[in-house]
């Protein structure tokens, strides 16, 4: 938001991207996206690129992995790329971003950002500017040219974010993200649930938004069982659009929506309906039943949830 100002403060217009790989928030975030645009003066446009990720960049990528599942050097890299290619449809001269030199361990190192700009194809530095960081660095086309006054940008380094904030609160900015989070690719949780799907069945797009909700389980017979926590999970898994799988739900009484592979065998069916029946309050020696796809299922809840640990994909 702060880089975007600082462009539109200089009479340019700017149309801000919103490339999304699909390992952002579960919650629907463009009207808010759409919202911080404005504020700073700017469009806005969400790019899906989730399937060209998967492919191209999330299992392979140039530069390896951070502490966890993030490529973060390629994945920025892949983002400039793309807005590269979107320069034409907007009839934009140069690109901006927010990063900041130093900021973040990875990917904003001085010799990751001259990386990620060489993944971008733009070797010379020539038309991603960086407002920031623009003092710190060689001056891009925009500021040679004179479309951009170089001297009102900035010359941040470093990971500390007070003049970041500072501004913030100067222009009045009081909802924006965490600074330090973002990406679901980052947490140790979610690594283990991506490690889980490629350790069994091959990882597709439609897999994203079913990892980013519920207790995730991997049942004896290979079956993978999700279980939703709460509302805000039933809410989600119920959305969700993936032909891996089926709805499974306990019948008669409240309990989570779950959702379980469509090739489980009977074994973790039968299981799978025992799991789900102990997070509803089905007394543990009562039978209750449970829808799984086409089937009802009879079944007694275990006597606690303990039972349900050694299953979990997260531990």
């Amino acid at each position: 938001m702060i880089s975007v100002k600082l462009i539109t403060d200089q009479g340019i217009d700017v149309t801000a991207i919103h490339i999304d790989m699909g390992f952002g928030s579960s919650r629907d975030k463009s009207e808010l996206l759409k919202k911080r645009a404005q504020m700073v003066g700017a469009d806005f446009e969400i790019v899906n690129i989730r399937e060209q990720f998967v492919k191209e960049i999330l299992f392979d990528p140039k530069y390896g992995y951070g502490k966890n599942f993030n490529p973060c050097i390629d994945c920025h890299g892949n983002m400039f790329r793309v807005a590269k290619g979107l320069l034409p449809k907007y009839n934009a001269s140069f690109i901006i971003t927010g990063e900041v030199i130093g900021q973040r361990p990875m990917s904003q190192r001085a010799e990751a950002i001259r990386n990620v700009t060489k993944l971008a194809g733009d070797e010379e530095g020539g038309i991603i500017l960086r407002p920031m960081s623009a003092k710190l660095m060689t001056p891009t086309i925009p500021e040679k040219e004179g479309w951009v006054d170089r001297e009102k940008l900035l010359g941040i380094e470093g990971r500390n974010r007070e003049v970041q904030l500072s501004l913030a609160e100067e222009w009045g900015f009081e909802e924006y993200e965490s600074p330090g989070g973002g990406c679901l690719l980052t947490e140790h949780s979610f690594e283990q649930k991506i490690k889980d799907v490629i350790a069994h069945e091959t990882f597709t797009v439609a897999d994203i938004d079913v990892l980013k909700a519920g207790r995730h389980l991997r049942l004896p017979d290979g079956a993978k069982l999700v279980i939703g926590r709460n509302q805000e999970d039933n809410e989600h898994l119920m959305k969700t659009d993936n032909p891996k799988y089926i709805f499974a739900k306990a019948n008669d009484i409240a309990g989570p929506v779950s959702l379980i592979s469509k090739d489980a065998t009977a074994a973790d069916k039968a299981l799978a309906a025992k799991l789900i029946l102990t997070y509803t309050k089905t007394p543990a020696q009562s039978e209750g039943s449970v829808t799984i796809g086409d089937e009802v299922i009879t079944a007694t809840p275990f006597e606690n949830k303990s039972y349900a640990q050694k299953y979990f994909v997260v531990k």
